[in-house]
């Protein structure tokens, strides 16, 4: 099924929303403690399970609207479920910091394996938006392949190390941003890569 096109102002609002949300009700209640079924929960692990249904309610918009969901963003939702679940479950907030790990090291793994195959995986996904020549892409590949490495071994070392004050600001803004930067900085110098389209002549 095509994906139906619409405002991108409100994609971009039904992808990263669910983000920004999570991260203004932990700043909310993060000082909190609930009392649920007898046992107490931090803030941050309320903040974490209510980001739960608003993830399912921004995806079923977006699907709705679109007629579409990406697999990345079906496996996203699916780690968000299963580790919110693990963290409620055990009451441990650490289950729901490595996901953001597991989901860039699963990206980073099925690139590699694209890799290894000869193939650049991200050139199914984006060809239509960004033609480039194969080489282009492999390089290209190479390159998103070792920053979600980067990414899963910083974010494993930060909340290992650092305060969920900080973890919660890098992962709502600075790794979005890092990433976001870094495809800027690869499209940008990748230009000699690129494929123009023809110009329509007319006789």
């Amino acid at each position: 099924m095509a994906e139906k096109q619409i405002n991108p102002v409100l994609k971009q609002v039904l992808e990263l929303g669910p983000t920004l949300a999570f991260f203004l009700i932990y700043v909310k209640i993060k000082d909190e403690t609930y009392l649920f079924g007898g046992t107490e929960y931090s803030g941050f692990i309320v903040a974490a399970l209510v980001f739960i249904p608003i993830l399912l309610v921004s995806m079923a918009i977006l699907w709705k609207l679109t007629g579409k969901l990406s697999r990345m963003q079906v496996f996203t939702a699916f780690m968000v479920i299963f580790f919110g679940g693990l963290t409620a479950y055990f009451n441990d907030e650490r289950f729901f910091k490595m996901k953001t790990t597991i989901v860039y090291g699963f990206m980073a793994g099925i690139l590699g394996v694209g890799l290894l195959r000869g193939q650049s995986y991200l050139q199914y996904v984006m060809e239509e938006f960004l033609p480039m020549e194969r080489e282009g892409w492999m390089i290209f590949t190479k390159r998103v392949t070792g920053m979600f490495v980067v990414l899963a071994v910083a974010n494993e070392v930060i909340w290992r190390t650092q305060t969920t004050d900080l973890w919660v600001k890098l992962e709502t803004f600075a790794f979005p941003a890092a990433l976001f930067v870094f495809l800027w900085v690869q499209i940008v110098g990748l230009q000699k890569y690129l494929i123009e389209e023809p110009e329509n002549t007319q006789d």
